[in-house]
């Protein structure tokens, strides 16, 4: 007899089939989700793709000029390509109206960081359909923003260790990761574990659905921000993913109230993993990875949730007592709500209520001092 396909960590908790009524509640929980206008109209989502055909074919004429500029012949100038990526929200296909693209410029290796931030922020800065130009060299992971015809971009910038870039490249190899600068690293890191997090559940339509539910959920509770100590959108899309490969064959609203439960139960600190840390090739490079037997301070890290893709960080470092304590009592709000909806007490609407944040003052600030 065949064994079932198992997905992550550890095997699924049911493979059982979605019943008609499982299917009609998903049915409702997209109509309500239509309702709060986060899906894209098409002549939106074409704008996107055209908007990033034009910044692609912008990077690729950059690249050429710069290798002539280095005496690349011309012959050889022309064949060394040159990509943009993208990630993020965008790549999941969970993004919103008006949301900003998350996106990689990857370069030869003779195209360095310095020309980035230099003549391509120029070439930007002259063109006619670029607004409101900056460029981040010091963050954690370098980036310029701007906006192309009003569409917001965030461009990281890595070059590999090639002397050409294919138009067929993928970036999940390890192996590309070798001679890099960790900075180059860093930037490739976004694009790696999107597209992990895609191979790693087993319907990606179903997520998708259920990760764009559980987004509004917590935008709409106060609780979707990496910046002020909640969870930002690649950990919430990882929780999803671990959901969707315990229940591999439901469908978005079973998805929904599964990850409440599955929260709700879950034993902080144990980190939450798609795969293994032993089934991630690192091909022996070293760059620091996320591991609380060896590493003192990952061992503070109160709900660790672990990227994918080698090197394997923890996406919730910013996580305090407090916003801990108030994501998991939104959690079992949540739970509770779907267990409504599913005995037919509430419909969808109950679960997307606002909460009022200015309640939740008092215990972030009671907590201010958490250094965690």
């Amino acid at each position: 007899m065949t064994q079932p396909k198992t997905f992550g960590v550890t095997s699924a908790i049911s493979v059982a089939e979605p019943t008609q009524a499982d299917i009609k509640l998903s049915q409702d929980l997209e109509n309500v989700l239509r309702k709060y206008d986060i899906f894209e109209p098409e002549n939106e989502l074409n704008n996107r793709i055209s908007v990033l055909q034009q910044l692609n074919a912008l990077a690729k004429s950059w690249i050429l000029e710069v290798s002539i500029q280095k005496s690349l012949p011309r012959m050889v100038a022309e064949t060394v390509g040159g990509k943009i990526f993208t990630f993020g929200s965008y790549r999941l296909g969970v993004h919103t109206r008006g949301a900003d693209i998350d996106t990689l410029l990857v370069a030869p290796r003779h195209i360095d960081r310095e020309d980035f931030f230099s003549s391509f922020y120029a070439i930007l800065k002259d063109h006619e359909h670029v607004s409101e130009l900056r460029a981040i060299e010091k963050a954690f992971v370098p980036v310029i923003k701007f906006q192309f015809k009003g569409i917001e971009i965030d461009l990281l910038f890595a070059r590999l260790a090639l002397q050409a870039i294919p138009e067929n490249l993928t970036l999940g190899d390890v192996e590309l990761l070798k001679n890099l600068d960790y900075k180059c690293v860093k930037s490739l890191n976004g694009c790696r574990v999107t597209e992990d997090i895609l191979n790693l559940v087993p319907k990606a339509e179903s997520f998708r659905l259920a990760l764009r539910a559980i987004k509004l959920w917590a935008k709409r509770r106060g609780c979707y921000s990496n910046t002020l100590g909640f969870l930002g959108g690649v950990s919430w899309a990882i929780l999803m993913a671990r959901v969707c490969q315990l229940y591999p064959k439901a469908v978005p609203a079973t998805l929904v109230h599964k990850f409440f439960r599955v929260l709700d139960q879950w034993k902080w600190p144990t980190p939450v993993m798609l795969r293994h840390p032993e089934e991630i090739p690192s091909a022996n490079l070293p760059f620091p990875i996320w591991d609380a037997r060896n590493n003192l301070s990952d061992r503070s890290h109160l709900m660790p949730i672990l990227t994918p893709t080698f090197p394997q960080q923890n996406s919730t470092f910013n996580v305090t007592l407090s916003t801990k304590t108030v994501m998991l009592e939104e959690i079992k709000v949540g739970l509770a709500t779907c267990e409504e909806v599913f005995d037919y007490k509430a419909d969808w609407n109950k679960l997307f209520e606002p909460t009022d944040f200015f309640l939740q003052v008092p215990a972030l600030y009671c907590h201010s001092g958490d250094s965690s």
